[in-house]
């Protein structure tokens, strides 16, 4: 009859090289792994720390985008005024056209407008030229907040910023300074005297074109 020999304690576990042979293996395993780069565990992604956030907020795009947003909503303000106060502009512009507080030179005073009428008109005009550039403004607002959530396809919103703001430079620049500072003399009047505001607008309007139209890397879309 067979007896059965006692296991010893320490049978059971898994014979363990000497130091210098573990270390051997190991180095062949590590050896093996690496000539196979589709072993190798991928690295984990670097997470955007929140100062990395919040310099991605001084792109180039991210300035187009405030600074035509800030021109629509200063536009915007201008006809709610204009329409809200119809009178106060409205008296601004007869006496421009009608150029009763210039130096009233005979040699100029042949191109004042008196008729009510035509002045009325000219004010309407102007509020309905500044109406739609407000609104050329805030839909291209709107199309700059898609683009610069997906980083790209900036074409559609630096188009439509670029009309709205081409639109204004020509009512405070041609319709302001050079029809009504020039031809009808309002750089003459102390009282009525429209130009400083309009330098104003012009440069708004030039500083969000000219960053709007700024050659950069940023603007990666073919459309």
């Amino acid at each position: 009859m067979r007896t059965a020999h006692p296991r010893r304690r320490g049978d059971h576990r898994e014979r363990r090289l000497p130091g210098p042979d573990r270390q051997f293996r190991r180095s062949v395993t590590m050896r093996r792994t690496s000539d196979y780069p589709g072993c190798m565990p991928a690295p984990a992604a670097a997470t955007p720390t929140r100062p990395s956030r919040l310099l991605a907020l001084g792109t180039l795009p991210v300035a187009a985008a405030v600074l035509t947003a800030t021109v629509a909503l200063y536009l915007l303000l201008v006809v709610f005024g204009n329409i809200t106060d119809f009178g106060t502009n409205q008296q601004f512009v007869h006496h421009v056209l009608a150029m009763d507080t210039t130096f009233r030179d005979r040699h100029l005073m042949w191109r004042a407008i008196t008729s009510p009428a035509l002045q009325d008109t000219a004010y309407v005009a102007i509020i309905v030229w500044e109406a739609a550039t407000a609104l050329v403004l805030t839909v291209a607002t709107v199309h700059w907040i898609p683009a610069l959530r997906r980083r790209g396809g900036y074409a559609r919103a630096r188009r439509a910023a670029t009309l709205g703001l081409v639109m204004m430079l020509l009512l405070f620049g041609a319709g302001f300074i050079a029809i009504g500072g020039e031809w009808f003399a309002m750089w003459q009047s102390k009282a009525w005297n429209g130009l400083d505001a309009a330098g104003r607008n012009i440069t708004l309007a030039g500083i969000a074109l000219l960053v709007v139209q700024l050659p950069s890397r940023h603007w990666d879309d073919a459309g």
